[in-house]
């Protein structure tokens, strides 16, 4: 997530200068053969004007559309964090002797209360996980040059910011070793964690350390989790429509295509020496036009390692914060910082 209040002159031509350049390369060549009086094609202004306004409000509804999969993706972990909190509440308030025949004693007690949270912290990292795996239509997923360029956006510009800090929390932190090594092994490990904290849970409630109430609004609790999981799956998972997504690149192309044949020849109208300056118009309205595409493009997927993802390690880091203060303790670890206007 840029954290920024603009973006910088510096990183906006990092991230378009390739597209100025074929821009200009295709508008300076047009105007050329105009120049040289090799090509006389004259397409009126206006179906041209036609033709972008059409793409407008197609290329707009696109990102209308991308938009709203990221914010959904954005109040999901928001509930992921909010069901976090008073997943912490609940262990640390409800787990207790009152109703046990069989008493423990508070350290015994306390274990099972930083069992049950820590398995919770583990889910959290492993969900994460589980979301930056490529999907086939992701921009990493495409091969040549796009793989190339999307993974040194990464590393400039996203998950590789994190590499020089303490980040990565392995599961084995959080899970008892044999409890690790059958879990990880499963094909959703975040789906098989929560259901073993079910587990827990129905083994607390015969021992009675929690009492059916308690039990049920605990075991709600879970079933909210994998709500919020199974949305965040079906984001991950389920792509805008490629016939929205791929057809307004096509429709961009389109007009970028007709546009020099159009704005060349009825700026020359004016007089031979408006020719030349014709070309960064052209630039600049194609560009405008391929901004637009790529906004909507990289908005679609929140969850691909790049700059414009939700911050998930920054809102894990939050939780885990809270949870363990929740058991009291004090070794917590550093909360996830910006880097170069880039928060994970």
């Amino acid at each position: 997530m840029i954290v920024t209040k603009g973006i910088g002159l510096k990183n906006l031509l990092s991230w378009t200068l390739r597209h100025v350049v074929w821009l200009s390369l295709l508008m300076g060549g047009v105007a050329l053969l105009y120049d040289y009086n090799l090509i006389h094609v004259n397409i009126p202004w206006l179906p041209v004007s036609v033709v972008g306004t059409a793409v407008a409000f197609y290329v707009g509804f696109k990102n209308n559309q991308s938009y709203d999969r990221m914010w959904e993706a954005r109040k999901i972990w928001g509930g992921i964090v909010n069901d976090s909190r008073s997943w912490g509440m609940m262990v640390d308030g409800f787990v207790s002797n009152l109703f046990a025949e069989n008493k423990l004693s508070s350290d015994e007690i306390h274990a099972i209360k930083q069992r049950l949270i820590y398995r919770h912290i583990a889910w959290l990292y492993a969900h994460r996980s589980q979301l930056l795996v490529a999907t086939p239509w992701e921009h990493v997923s495409q091969g040549g040059f796009t793989t190339k360029r999307i993974k040194k956006y990464q590393e400039k510009f996203g998950i590789g910011l994190l590499d020089d800090e303490h980040t990565k929390k392995e599961l084995r932190s959080f899970l008892p070793d044999a409890e690790h090594d059958r879990l990880v092994g499963s094909v959703n490990t975040a789906t098989q964690i929560i259901n073993e904290q079910s587990r827990d849970l129905a083994k607390l409630r015969e021992q009675g350390y929690i009492e059916d109430f308690r039990h049920m609004e605990m075991v709600n609790l879970l079933k909210s989790f994998y709500t919020l999981q199974g949305k965040n799956e079906r984001i991950k998972k389920f792509p805008l429509p490629r016939q929205y997504a791929n057809m307004s690149r096509y429709f961009v192309g389109i007009f970028i295509i007709l546009l020099p044949f159009s704005m060349v020849p009825e700026l020359m109208k004016i007089g031979h020496h408006t020719l030349w300056p014709s070309v960064p118009i052209a630039v600049l309205i194609g560009w405008i036009f391929v901004m637009m595409e790529n906004v909507a493009d990289y908005s679609e997927n929140p969850f691909q390692g790049l700059a414009n993802d939700i911050p998930m390690m920054s809102l894990c880091r939050v939780i885990e914060i809270d949870l363990v203060q929740m058991l009291g303790e004090t070794d917590l670890p550093p909360a996830i910082k910006a880097k170069d206007g880039i928060l994970m």
